[in-house]
This record gives structure tokens, sequence and C-alpha cells, in this order.
């Protein structure tokens, strides 16, 4: 019976993705999450914490295997080798992210009933303590060890009615909404010596917590205050040839002729590292750049690397700059390891090739940063990973009227992660009420509105150009005000409500 509790569990990880795009099966977190509730609510602590690492196997297994491809296609690891680094990461932060939670919910649940002198807490209880913990631990994974915020519950309601409440509660709220319902539902199925009338009413708040979707959808947060025309570039530059010496000048020749009929709108996006040289070796490509934007009366915003020589010692940035009509320069905060900076650097340095890749070395940039602007527009910007930080990325948008992000998923090929990184940009133009210009090398470049949906898109892995107007917005949304700590102190209080009430009695299994 064991073994198969553990098997139910890896396997209801290992459907949590399908909730996510490129599938999009949103009721499927649902059942995967009260699925592993009701198979943890009656185990020892030992046996509870086991299978929830195995549900974060199964997740983030199925989930985040396009780490794989970026290991292996361009990391210039073996197969082998490569699915034992996967493999490393998936064991790693399923013990870390997701085992505490189903060991801190198992021993609470446990505790609470010998304290009560019941077999165990009523199923109600169960269920707002689960979800409580999950949504918590959720928000532990964006900060821990740098954060990891992916695959989070909330982001399956990005496409059903429901995602109107995303600008009030955030993505942390849709998760303790899915997960809290998913398992008062889960619990009904139950048997319980006491009436169940406190199991119909908490499901009823939570199910009427729902139905606020229907009034806030008609609520506009942001107003529209003016357009800009814009560009978005996509080069589709080969992950095996963007940083090959010899390609530079196709690189920068492919760009350019791209933008070549694009001059007369009033904002020219390139993706991330467009220009695959430092700053300071591509001075008079920059002058160049600057000039020709200053004649047609455009902004040129683009990534590249730039080498700071400013302190004691040179700095590398991971950069946006903004140049022409435009001005500012941003320097990515949010750093990829092993991709951007290597930890552990003095030991895995030359270790294999992985721990080697080109711009390995960047350095963080300063949390006060002032926003780039296009002409009189202030831009909230992200780079690449950046854009998964709920807060983070709603903190950047306050005093902004347009966000873009920048990015290259070339490291990830055909795989999941690139759609499934869209789907989450999506979400933040969502809970701020702003437009945002999303410019990738080889795609999903697209135009996002105010409420998530993707305005326009150009196809994938194909060298383009997005041309359109972007709306400009100003105000703010309840989640850029108050951010997740609304959500994180419900949570708080419903473990309190668990921990504090007086328990009756449950009856057996």
């Amino acid at each position: 019976m064991e073994v198969v509790r553990y098997l139910l569990s890896l396997a209801a990880g290992s459907a949590m993705p399908l909730g996510f795009s490129p599938f999009d099966l949103w009721p499927v977190p649902m059942l995967a999450v009260g699925t592993v509730f009701l198979l943890t609510r009656t185990l020892p602590v030992k046996k509870a914490t086991l299978c929830g690492f195995l549900f974060g196997v199964g997740m983030f297994g199925a989930g985040t295997s396009w780490i794989y491809v970026s290991i292996h296609e361009f990391g210039a690891a073996s197969p082998m080798l490569a699915g034992l680094l996967t493999g490393l990461f998936v064991l790693g932060i399923s013990a870390l992210m997701i085992m505490p939670a189903f060991l801190l919910y198992s021993w609470l649940n446990q505790r609470k009933a010998e304290q009560s002198k019941s077999n165990r807490l009523p199923p109600w209880q169960q269920a707002l303590l689960f979800s409580s913990i999950w949504v918590l631990f959720e928000w532990v994974r964006s900060w821990l060890l740098t954060g990891f915020p992916w695959l989070l519950s909330g982001y399956a309601l990005l496409d059903t009615p429901f995602s109107a409440l995303a600008p009030v509660i955030g993505t942390y709220g849709l998760s303790l909404l899915m997960v809290t319902t998913a398992c008062l539902l889960f619990a009904l199925v139950i048997p319980a010596k006491q009436k169940r009338t406190p199991d119909i009413i908490a499901l009823l708040i939570s199910l009427g917590c729902w139905g606020l979707a229907w009034p806030l959808a008609h609520i506009q947060w942001t107003e529209k205050t003016g357009e800009l025309s814009f560009s978005a570039i996509q080069g589709n530059i080969p992950q095996s040839l963007k940083w090959d010496p010899d390609f530079i000048h196709s690189t920068v020749s492919t760009y350019i002729g791209l933008t070549e009929d694009q001059w007369e709108q009033e904002l020219i996006i390139w993706p991330e590292n467009a220009i695959p040289l430092f700053y300071n070796r591509a001075q008079g490509l920059m002058t160049h750049l600057d000039r020709q934007a200053r004649q047609n009366n455009t902004t040129l915003i683009l990534g590249m690397p730039v080498d700071d020589n400013s302190g004691s010692e040179t700095r590398y940035y991971n950069s946006i700059l903004s140049m022409g009509d435009g001005s500012g320069r941003y320097d990515k905060q949010k750093l990829v390891p092993f991709g951007e900076y290597v930890p552990m650097e003095s030991m895995l340095r030359g270790l294999i090739d992985f721990f080697n890749l080109p711009m390995s070395d960047f350095s963080q940039g300063h949390s006060e940063q002032a926003l780039i602007q296009a002409g009189d527009v202030k831009i909230a910007s992200y780079i690449c990973y950046e854009v998964v930080y709920p807060d983070f990325a709603a903190q950047m948008a306050q005093e902004s009227g347009l966000l873009i992000t920048i990015s290259n998923d070339t490291w990830f090929g055909k795989s999941i992660g690139p759609v499934q990184h869209f789907q989450i940009a999506r979400m933040r133009a969502l809970e701020t009420g702003r437009y945002m210009i999303r410019a990738t090398n080889d795609g999903i470049t697209a135009l996002i509105d105010e409420k998530g949906d993707v305005v326009e898109t150009i196809p994938r892995f194909t060298s383009g150009v997005l041309s359109s107007s972007a709306e400009i917005r100003e105000g703010q949304t309840p989640f850029m005000a108050l951010g997740s700590w609304p959500v994180l102190i419900i949570a708080l209080l419903m473990i309190l409500l668990v921990i504090y009430r007086k328990s009756s009695i449950d009856g057996p299994d």
C-alpha cells in the first residue's frame, strides 16, 4: 500500500505541468494537489514527507525538463552527464523547496491531533493547513537561494475567467484559491463521524471567492494616457553561433538589416544581448546606432553586455541600453545561477564546458536603478528570467507607463521552457495592468495587453519584425500597491486558525 502511495505521489507531481502552457489544462493542478493532499493526510511525518519529495520530483522532473536541453545542447555535456546534472537539480530543488512543506504540514497535523486527543484533525482544517503551507512555500521558492518561482499553481488560471483576480491578489493569491478549493473538495470524500457543516461552509466561502472574478473583470485598474508605435526585432541567431567571434559581424548585420525599414517607429527594441560585444569594445557601432536613432527621432532599446570600469575592478553586467530619443541603462538584478554566474566558482569553473558558458561572470545590478525612457515614457524593463518574480516585477512597474522584457530563450531549444516563460510574462502584464512588449531572439516575441492577452505575435524560430502600437497606461492595481503580503498574511492566519481552534473528534477513515 505504501509503495502505491509513493507512486501516486510521483504521478500526481508529474501531471502538474499539464496545467501550464503549452497544455493549459488548468483543472489538472487542482486534481494533482488534491490527490497528494488525500495521500498524505493520514500518514506519519516521515512517510508524508517522502510523498511530498516524490511529488516535487515528478513536478520538476516533467515541468523543468528543458534544463536538460540547455546543459546538453548548449553546455556541451554528454547525454549521460546532462541527465545526471538535471537529475541532481530536480532532486535538490524538491528536497529544499517542496519536501519541507510536507514535513511542516504533517508535523503540525499530527501534533494538533495529539493535543486535541483525537484521531486526526477534521478534513476542512487539514485542507486549510495544507493549502496555506503550500502557498507559503511557493513564496519561499521566490527568494531561497536566489529563487526559482517556476510552476507556481496560480499561473494555470491565466487563460480562464478567474484571471480577473490576479490584479488584486496576484499569482500567490490565485495559488491559494486553487489549492484551498481543491483540498476542500477532496476533503468531502473523507468519511467522518461529525457533521460536515464546517466542511461545506469552508468550501462555499472558497467558491464564493472564485465568484468575485466576474465583477472584478469589469474594473479597469489603470487608464490609457497615450500610445507608442514600436517594432520588436527577432533576429533568430543560432545559439551555437551567437558568441562566435567569426559570426559577430553577421549577427549585427542581421539586426541592422531587419531594422532598416523601421526607423519611423517611435520605439525599436532588440532582444537580450542582441549585440554580442561588450559595450566598451563596440563604441563605433553604438555611436552609429545612437546617431541614426536621433536623426529619426526614435528610441532604440537593446540588450548587450556592459563592461564597467568605473570602480577599482572591472565589472560585467547583462544590460539594457536606451539611446537616440531615449535614455538610461538598466543592469540585470536577478541573475541565473550557472547561466550568468557560477556559484562556488573557484571549485566549479573549468570542470566541464557547462561551467564555462559564455557570459557566465556577470555582476548583480544595483537595486535602486532609474527606469529607462523612450522619449517621455518611463519603461520598466526586465531581462529574461527577471520576469518570473511577481513582487519584484510589480515594484519595478510602480512609476512606469509600459513594460518591456527582452530575452534569449534559444538556450532551451524547442522544449516547453520558452512557452512557460511566455505565460509567466503575460501574468506580469495582468498583475500590473500594463501593456508589455516582449522581444526575444527566436520567439516568443509579442505584444501583451493589460489583461494579459496576446495582441500580436510573430512565429518562433524565424527572423522577423513585430510592428504595432502599445498603450501607455498609468495607475496602480491593488497587487502593485500591496504586493503579496495580504495573501501571505491570510495564509498565516489560516494556519493559526487550525492550530489554536479547538478540534472536534474525527472518526476513522
